[in-house]
């Protein structure tokens, strides 16, 4: 099958020919329809975050199962699923207290003497990234990595509730657990968060601020639900947070992954508020908090997956979106061939669209 393969650091993806392997007894393998370039994948191309190489990346992805191992008792083939990078194994103690997403078994991967699902030809290493390698024509990957979905569901916008849509509406209902009525704030209005916003709103969030320093993504996150727009290239984003709420916000979402727009997203709560860290931030950066804050009951916390239960949340994320609730059409902003994979990293890095969704010809 054909695969965009990472080889090092800060180099372009090559379109290769790799082998993957046939089922196990609790292995599905997946046909891959749609997948999202997203920017946690740019961190490993850009070596912000290590990787064993060569490595097939991508992880937020939908297409339909081709065959299934022995014991698989949760798909069949024909089913149109979405993959998830949180495989949970079902029985340590995260997965039993309703922490999935905290799961790191290392149950839904093969052991160290098994056959790797992925090979390079002929025969050489092939790293698996998340459990998952979406940027290849198919997936070999744990039934506890993916979930069906119904049929009517378009696959293209199905794989973006893969990782943003979970990632943003779990940061929103799960980890911050945002009430009706309370403020909202949300710095970087890329893919995850612009879901960020969208579930803010279903959530009920009485005032919904959205920070960035592109205006046409400041646009976009008014059609995402966003009440009030701020542009940092423009303005201080904490004092105009502070002066349009009175004080500050009950909840500050931080969806890039830097030092600075985290701290900033701690320095605009109000008294009892909560920053939620969604961004990634790189191995080694300290952030620096102003310890009286505490004094306030300010928290702090980070959001792994959107605290998801992938596979009770994905198919009512689906129901939300074919009710009209949920907007993915307006997430998409392009689709492309695998081999433009490079071309939808450099815009991503040049931060200038919502989401890029690369689709496969079948």
């Amino acid at each position: 099958m054909k695969a965009a393969v990472l080889h090092a650091p800060k180099t372009p993806l090559v379109i290769e020919d790799i082998a993957i392997a046939k089922p196990g007894p609790r292995e599905v393998l997946v046909r891959t329809a749609a997948v999202g370039v997203c920017h946690s994948d740019l961190h490993f191309v850009d070596g912000a975050y290590p990787h064993p190489l060569p490595v097939v990346l991508g992880h937020e992805a939908a297409g339909v199962v081709e065959q299934v191992g022995s014991e698989v008792r949760t798909v069949k083939p024909g089913d149109h699923v979405i993959t998830c990078l949180s495989a949970y194994c079902g029985h340590c103690e995260h997965c039993l207290t309703g922490h999935l997403s905290l799961c790191i078994a290392p149950d839904t991967r093969r052991a160290d003497d098994e056959e790797p699902r992925l090979m390079a030809r002929p025969g050489g290493v092939m790293r698996q990234f998340a459990n998952l390698s979406a940027f290849a024509e198919q997936m070999l990957i744990h039934e506890h990595a993916l979930v069906a979905v119904r049929r009517d569901m378009p696959l293209d916008r199905a794989a973006l509730i893969g990782c943003a849509v979970t990632t943003g509406f779990g940061a929103v209902a799960h980890t911050a657990r945002v009430r009706p009525g309370e403020t909202v704030a949300v710095i970087g209005c890329g893919g995850i968060g612009l879901a960020t916003i969208n579930a803010a709103q279903i959530a009920g969030a009485g005032r919904i601020i959205a920070i960035d320093r592109v205006p046409g993504k400041l646009a976009l996150a008014r059609e995402f639900g966003a009440t009030d727009v701020i542009d940092a290239s423009t303005a201080d984003a904490v004092d105009g947070v502070r002066e349009m709420t009175g004080g500050g916000v009950h909840h500050a979402f931080e969806a890039i992954g830097l030092k600075q727009t985290t701290e900033q997203a701690f320095a605009m709560l109000r008294r009892g508020g909560t920053a939620t860290v969604i961004g990634m931030i790189p191995p080694g950066v300290k952030i620096e908090l102003k310890g009286t804050d505490f004094l306030a009951e300010k928290r702090i916390q980070g959001s792994m997956m959107g605290s998801n239960r992938f596979p009770v949340d994905m198919p009512r994320l689906v129901d939300f979106y074919l009710a009209g609730k949920l907007k993915l059409d307006e997430l998409i902003s392009r689709r492309m061939a695998l081999a433009q994979i490079n071309e939808a990293f450099d815009e991503l890095r040049r931060g200038e669209l919502a989401r890029s969704v690369i689709q496969f010809e079948h």
